[in-house]
């Protein structure tokens, strides 16, 4: 039985790797033999150089790591605080206004594009780097996960900071946050993947190359009259925009197995 999950396990591996194995296998060739089966090894990094050359993705890499990194920092500020609130303290509505937060995990993103569009518009944040992040500043989500966690972690350990004198804040610093440390670094996992392949809102929202990520320039890269049609520099463009991840994937691969289970995230 055992054997035959290993199996399985390798089979699925091997299934989920041929598309990025032909992914690179393409990127790698002439372009005029990208889509071809022959089995040479004529192999170029020229299509890298054209990929870079052709396209700001320099630019691209800067707003999308800044957006990324703007909108983790602020969802962890404001689902530790909504976190602790409901985990912790005792106030009129608390369970309806939790409820409220459950129910938005369940609403689709997409549904709130417009409003979101309308409101940016209001207050002259259309193709900014702000008006990207700002619709995700709160998490629901994050909000729900940490605190499953702060409510898993003993009261005692609260009451014995504040009889040693610490406020809220050094509560947060010394008690909570080091215990729901495994949490922290699942929710960050979730939050930089999902908002570094994210492509429907930037794309709706970024009209200029100061602000447009990677996935937006990606697709308008790949729909250019001049490199439409080159598959191996398309390709290449592709695994520019997703090697942080992968190099992330593979070099903290434990870690990020280790952090999902403790997390409780099955």
């Amino acid at each position: 039985m055992q054997r035959v999950l290993h199996f399985c396990m390798y089979l699925v591996a091997i299934i989920w790797g041929i598309p990025l194995i032909w992914a690179i296998y393409t990127a790698i060739r002439p372009a005029d033999q990208a889509t071809s089966l022959k089995t040479d090894f004529h192999f170029t990094l020229n299509n890298f150089i054209e990929a870079w050359q052709t396209a700001p993705f320099g630019q691209y890499y800067i707003n999308t790591i800044l957006i990324v990194c703007g909108i983790l920092i602020v969802q962890l500020i404001t689902m530790t605080l909504a976190a602790y609130a409901f985990a912790r303290l005792r106030f009129i509505g608390g369970t309806i206004a939790f409820l409220i937060v459950l129910i938005q995990i369940m609403v689709p993103v997409e549904t709130l594009i417009f409003p979101n569009y309308m409101i940016l518009s209001q207050f002259s944040l259309v193709d900014t780097k702000i008006g990207i992040m700002l619709p995700y500043f709160a998490s629901a989500f994050g909000i729900f996960l940490l605190r499953q966690a702060f409510k898993s972690i003993p009261y005692e350990l609260e009451e014995a900071a504040r009889i040693d004198g610490c406020n809220l804040f050094q509560i947060l610093r010394h008690v909570y946050l080091p215990l729901a440390k495994p949490t922290y670094i699942a929710f960050g996992l979730v939050s930089v993947s999902t908002h570094w392949n994210d492509f429907l809102w930037p794309l709706i929202v970024t009209s200029s190359v100061e602000n447009r990520p990677l996935t937006v320039g990606l697709s308008i890269f790949a729909k250019s009259s001049e490199t439409g049609a080159q598959w191996a520099e398309v390709t290449a463009a592709t695994l520019i925009v997703i090697f942080p991840l992968l190099l992330a994937f593979f070099i903290f691969q434990r870690q990020f197995v280790d952090s999902f289970l403790k997390s409780g995230i099955k």
